[in-house]
Formats: C-alpha cells, sequence, structure tokens
C-alpha cells in the first residue's frame, strides 16, 4: 500500500478519484487531488497530485508534488516535484524544480535567477578580446645555418 503521508498536516483538503470540480480552492493546509479541478488551488501548504488527478487552471502554493497531469501556471515557494508518471503541460514558477525520469515537461520555468552568482570567475572582456591571448608565432633564429630563418 502506498504511504499517502501528509507530514502531520491535520488540515487536508481532498478531491477524490472520479470527482470533477470547476472553481477554486483556496486553503491554508494540504490539498490532495485524484480528481479532476478546473480552476484555482491556493495554498501556503503542499498540493498533491495523485496518478489519476487532473488540474487545468492555477496552482499557488508552498510545495507541489504531481504524479498526475498538470495544464496551468504553478507557483511554489518552495519546489515543484513531477514523480515519473506525471505531465505538466504550462509555466512554472519556483526555486527549485525537481524532475523524475519519465515525468513530462512542456512550458516556461522560472527559478528566479537573474543573474550569474557572484563566485563564478566572468570571461574577461568580450570574445573579440580573446584573440589577444592567442600563442604567437616565434621566430628561431639558427646562428649555425647561414643566415636563414626558421618557423
Amino acid at each position: 500500500m502506498k504511504n499517502n503521508s501528509f507530514a502531520g498536516d491535520d488540515n487536508i483538503t481532498l478531491l477524490a478519484k472520479g470527482v470533477v470540480l470547476k472553481g477554486e480552492i483556496h486553503v491554508e493546509g494540504t490539498v490532495r487531488i485524484d480528481g479532476c479541478l478546473d480552476g484555482e488551488i491556493q495554498t501556503k501548504g503542499q498540493v498533491i497530485i495523485g496518478e489519476d488527478g487532473l488540474v487545468q487552471g492555477t496552482i499557488t502554493a508552498g510545495s507541489v508534488i504531481s504524479s498526475g497531469r498538470i495544464k496551468a501556471k504553478v507557483t511554489a515557494i518552495e519546489r515543484v516535484q513531477l514523480m515519473k508518471k506525471a505531465t505538466l503541460i504550462g509555466e512554472v514558477l519556483t526555486p527549485m524544480l525537481i524532475i523524475e525520469e519519465g515525468a513530462k515537461l512542456q512550458g516556461t520555468t522560472d527559478m528566479g535567477v537573474t543573474a550569474w552568482p557572484d563566485e563564478l570567475q566572468k570571461l574577461p572582456g568580450s570574445v573579440h578580446d580573446l584573440s589577444a591571448h592567442r600563442a604567437k608565432q616565434v621566430v628561431v633564429l639558427d646562428k649555425e645555418s647561414s643566415g636563414e630563418t626558421h618557423r
């Protein structure tokens, strides 16, 4: 049997398999979707989408873990995790994206990176400046030969 632990969260909202809901879910705790939601989920907690789950619309949560299908804009404060059977089509905004082998993602991602970290070395100047660092041709003069220059 699968472990359906919700990390001790007592506030769980469940959309069971076979249930179709058009609308909005706004809660504080965990939301588990095993049915079909056409609309919006908003929670500070976790959104868990089971293998039979389908969400179309918008998901805003602390974290999202999916084994099901998502066609939505997904915003997660902590992370988005796509399990091996998951499919996500849409936009993902999160600082951490975990994609298991077999999961599918089509869309755009934004992990909040706006610049290179300061500790990475930058290349000096532009690409055109790199020619100045190329090895120079060296002329070797052979004193014993009759004044010929060898290269």
